[in-house]
C-alpha cells in the first residue's frame, strides 16, 4: 500500500504510521469484526455499538487506506465491506492484542471470549523468536534507523 496520509505523526517510524492508520479503538474493532465475518454497515454497528457517523468515517478511512474493500453484496442491493490482503495482515496484531487482554485486562476467573481454530481448539500463545530461536522481547531487540 502506498502512503496516502500526508501528515504522519512520525514519518520514519512504522509503528507511528500504523497507528495513524488503525490506532483508534473503532478502527481496530471494525477490523476485528471483519475478521469475524461482519460485512455490512448494520452488522458493524450492531456488533460494536459505534455511532453511525463514526462508523461511516472509519469505514471510509479503512477503505481509503486499502484495509477494507467495498463490493456489491450477493443480493445486489447494497455494498458490503471485505478485508483486503493488507487488512488480513493485521490478524497477528489483533491476536496479540487479544492475548494481552486475556492476560492483563480480566480478573482471574472472569469470563471472556476466546479464539479457537477450525477444530475448536484454543489458539496457542504467540511466542516471538529470532532466526536462531532466541526469544524476542525488549531486551533482545533494538531499532535501527535506515537511511
Amino acid at each position: 500500500m502506498a502512503a496516502r496520509a500526508l501528515d504522519w505523526t512520525d514519518a520514519t517510524c512504522p509503528v507511528a504510521r500504523t497507528l495513524d492508520l488503525v490506532g483508534d479503538r473503532w478502527s481496530l474493532l471494525v477490523i476485528r469484526d471483519a475478521m469475524d465475518g461482519a460485512r455490512s454497515f448494520t452488522e458493524f454497528q450492531r456488533r460494536t455499538g459505534i455511532a453511525r457517523n463514526i462508523l461511516t468515517d472509519r469505514l471510509g478511512k479503512l477503505t481509503a487506506h486499502g484495509l477494507l474493500a467495498q463490493r456489491t453484496a450477493a443480493s445486489g442491493r447494497r455494498q458490503e465491506y471485505v478485508l483486503t490482503d493488507a487488512g488480513r495482515d493485521l490478524f497477528p496484531v489483533i491476536l496479540t492484542l487479544r492475548q494481552w487482554g486475556e492476560r492483563h485486562a480480566f480478573a482471574p476467573g472472569e469470563p471472556h471470549s476466546t479464539l479457537v481454530d477450525q477444530h475448536g481448539i484454543q489458539v496457542p500463545e504467540i511466542a516471538l523468536t529470532g532466526a536462531d530461536g532466541t526469544p524476542l522481547n525488549t531486551d533482545t531487540t533494538h531499532v535501527r534507523k535506515t537511511a
